[in-house]
């Protein structure tokens, strides 16, 4: 009988033979967690992911807040293997990650619409926050916590960063204060639908607050960036649902008002260079985009920025996506030295 130790080479082995030419050998390790939460007097569930370097906790975690219908698949995007996951790709670089649905969306809680707000979600990141400082997320603790948000997530960052203070930094995507209203208005109008009329979602038995995209309304999020029809697909297929009861908050604190400006930590900018619905007009260069965004921000907050070239808002599915967790990594090795 082989060993243990002979046992786990050969398992090494072949998850090295398999990898594609090019791609990183680390091994990683992707775990599931449940999560109680408030969400004012309810106790809810959260669920989610935890990925790392196999065998190590790193001191550093992100904590990953996906945007508006979409889940936490966002971050581990299941097509053409992991190409496009970014918990995976940025644990490979030594990058402890949780990614987790929000509530409404994926598999944590479902409540009544009408209970999940926007200052409700930033609570729950918050909570969060704590949970993987204390150890409450499979048992590892993290000394720092760093916030990554896509779209909606990116302004439940800005809220749950502003307000609670107890982040060490903040990475923003397909965000910016330049939101095109008049695109975010038609969209909202003629591609939004009650989740209750997907032939998919309305599975999931939630009242008409609960909305997603209409059929073969994806591509919106990657217009006119380059993208591949097949992403699109899946896109389609992974889609998930949200409370629009977020949206009059949310939108008002995280896009218009000048709350950001509590943030104090270190700030990271990423966005779709052909982003057209919330990056319009200044994502024509990183300086353009560096001078829009400065004045919402503190005068010491270290603010930076990146553009990923022809992507549109949903960056993370772009074909050159792993540029921009490049970018990612190579902030957080700057900043926090991992």
């Amino acid at each position: 009988m082989r060993s243990p130790r002979t046992l786990a080479a050969a398992l090494l082995l072949i998850v090295t033979l398999t990898t594609p030419a090019g791609a990183r050998t680390a091994t990683v390790d992707c775990s599931e967690a449940e999560l109680p939460v408030s969400v004012g007097l309810l106790t809810q569930t959260v669920r989610g992911q935890l990925c790392r370097p196999a065998g190590t906790t790193p001191g550093t975690v992100q904590l990953l807040v996906h945007g508006a219908t979409y889940s936490s698949r966002y971050w581990d995007f299941p097509f053409d293997g992991h190409r496009y996951s970014y918990q995976r790709d940025l644990a490979t670089r030594g990058i402890a990650t949780f990614a987790f649905d929000a509530i409404g969306s994926g598999r944590s809680d479902h409540p009544l619409s009408v209970l999940v707000t926007g200052v409700a979600q930033a609570s729950v990141v918050h909570q969060l926050v704590g949970k993987l400082r204390s150890g409450h997320v499979l048992g590892r603790r993290f000394e720092r916590v760093v916030l990554v948000g896509h779209s909606m997530g990116s302004g439940l960052a800005v809220v749950a960063a502003a307000t609670y203070r107890d982040v060490d930094g903040v990475v923003l995507t397909g965000y910016s204060h330049a939101v095109n209203m008049v695109e975010f208005v038609r969209i909202f109008a003629q591609g939004i639908r009650p989740a209750a009329l997907d032939p998919t979602l309305v599975r999931r038995g939630t009242d008409p607050g609960y909305i997603t995209t209409a059929a073969g309304q994806r591509r919106v999020f990657h217009d006119p960036g380059v993208v591949d029809p097949a992403v699109v697909d899946a896109d389609e297929d992974t889609k998930d649902q949200v409370p629009a009861t977020i949206v009059p908050d949310l939108f008002p604190l995280a896009f218009v008002s000048p709350l950001s400006r509590q943030i104090d930590v270190p700030v990271l900018l990423v966005n779709g260079a052909a982003d057209r619905i919330f990056c319009a007009a200044v994502c024509a260069d990183r300086a353009r985009l560096l001078d829009a965004e400065r004045p919402y921000f503190a005068p010491t907050t270290p603010v930076d920025a990146y553009l990923l070239p022809n992507a549109g808002h949903t960056l993370g599915y772009a074909p050159n996506a792993a540029d921009y967790r490049t970018a990612v990594a190579e902030w957080m090795s700057a900043r926090f030295g991992e």
